[in-house]
């Protein structure tokens, strides 16, 4: 009997899930038009971290119009004119679980090569007062536009759900400093502590249509560093009376590459990049300074300690080398702000999800993916990976046409913080609606 009885309740369940698909696709496109009216809006409108200004007050009128308590301008940095930009909104539907869906609003200093109809075509002045252009090369305006398309089904849904959902606007991700400067202003204060935390970003590599995950550990840990190699300035012409930093700063590059290579297990992953280098300013000058921007990717904390003492101790051996004196040694600092732990997907709230997303969106189109290199803050809102369980998905952005062409040539598709990056709007945001609203339901039905 009691057989009989679990297979009965099963057959409903799957009968349930059969008939609430089609419904919530006819929902999905409904909106769809809007939605990606609105993505192509943010997508020629991008404003850099700590600028979000634009991007926070329209998502925070949407939200609002939806009927969530919508809280606006949190978030506490370190400079006081890096107002907060985050965007809180709640929406309380009786007793059950707090489930918080997070997305990033912040752009890239990236000079847009697309050419769509819709590119942005925004230039700004940097921190350091430079002139860069901007550009949604990661993504972000899908996950905002994603964040509102559900927002608004979940609203539409609340006879299918119950308990107390939190949305997030996260101002600051591609500085890393975002989730934390939230957390600062004191958001689990503010709003009950999460029982689940779930957010999506788009992939430059997996199909649109297809949504992806990984469990356990599925983001690297990320630190930025700032590496000054101080020399002794002259004139081009007599390099004899100079320490050349240039030079140093050439031999610092190519020696940290051995960092990974020969001190660095192959059993644990691990990258050091130099992304920016700066210095001189005339053909006929050797500076005195040269200036490098570092990332450091890891998964474990004994792996990122050891570079960091590794470049120290190389940057220092460059220096004696090339004879440089100890009142000029070169200066290595880790960021304070720009630095993130690994991305951790709770296995058993990931197994959860990913049996629900291929009961929702069909089997074939949900499937697990390896754990990558990229760093991400959201994990800061599981207060460390461990505390909240955390959820990352992934929602395919690049149409069916343009992989087989790269598979058939050879040629990398555009990755993301690429100029040449675009994402498919329609089945992009379709996809990520559907499935971020299918997580949700799984996590606070009735």
């Amino acid at each position: 009997m009691r057989a009989c009885f679990l297979a009965l309740a099963s057959l409903l369940i799957a009968s349930v899930a059969a008939a609430q698909s089609p419904a919530l696709d006819a929902r999905v496109d409904q909106e769809l038009p809007s939605l990606v009216s609105t993505y192509k809006a943010l997508h020629a409108a991008p404003e850099l971290s700590h600028r979000e200004d634009k991007t926070a007050a329209l998502l925070a009128r949407e939200l609002r119009g939806f009927g969530y308590e919508v809280t606006e301008h949190v978030g506490k940095y370190p400079k006081p004119e890096w107002q907060g930009h985050g965007i809180v909104a709640v929406m309380k539907n009786g007793a059950g679980p707090t489930v918080l869906v997070r997305a990033d609003m912040d752009a890239l200093p990236v000079e847009e090569q697309t050419g769509l109809p819709y590119a942005s075509h925004v230039r700004t002045k940097n921190d350091a007062g430079i002139d860069v252009g901007v550009m949604h090369a990661c993504g972000h305006d899908i996950h905002v536009t994603t964040l509102i398309g559900t927002a608004k089904l979940l609203a539409a849904m609340k006879d299918q759900w119950h308990g107390t959902l939190v949305l997030i606007g996260q101002p600051s991700e591609e500085t890393i400093d975002g989730a934390r400067a939230m957390l600062a202003d004191g958001l689990y204060s503010r709003i009950p502590k999460p029982d689940y935390a779930l957010a999506l970003h788009d992939s430059s590599e997996l199909e649109a249509g297809k949504i992806s995950y990984t469990p356990g550990y599925a983001l690297a840990s990320s630190t930025s560093v700032d590496v000054t190699i101080r020399g002794r300035g002259a004139h081009g012409s007599r390099p004899e009376v100079s320490k050349d930093p240039i030079v140093l700063a050439a031999q610092f590059v190519m020696a940290i590459q051995t960092i990974v290579s020969r001190e660095n297990s192959p059993f644990d992953p691990a990258v050091v990049t130099v992304g920016s280098i700066h210095g001189g300013t005339k053909y006929n000058i050797i500076p005195d300074d040269v200036h490098l921007q570092l990332t450091i990717r890891t998964y474990k904390e004994e792996v990122r300690q050891h570079i960091l003492a590794s470049l120290e101790r190389i940057a220092k051996g460059v220096a004696l080398a090339g004879g440089v004196p100890e009142d000029r040694a070169p200066i290595v600092k880790v960021s304070e702000t720009e630095v993130t732990p690994a991305m951790y997907n709770d296995p058993a709230l990931t197994a959860r999800e990913a049996a629900a997303l291929k009961k929702g969106l069909g089997a074939d189109n949900v499937v697990e993916d390896p754990p990558v290199m990229g760093s991400e803050d959201f994990g800061q809102f599981g207060l460390e990976g461990h505390q909240i369980p955390t959820l990352m998905l992934r929602v395919g952005a690049i149409d069916a046409d343009r992989i087989a062409t790269s598979q058939k040539t050879g040629t990398p598709l555009p990755s993301l913080h690429s100029s040449l990056f675009w994402p498919v709007p329609e089945p992009t945001i379709r996809t990520g609606v559907k499935a971020m609203t299918l997580a949700v339901l799984e996590l606070m039905k009735k």
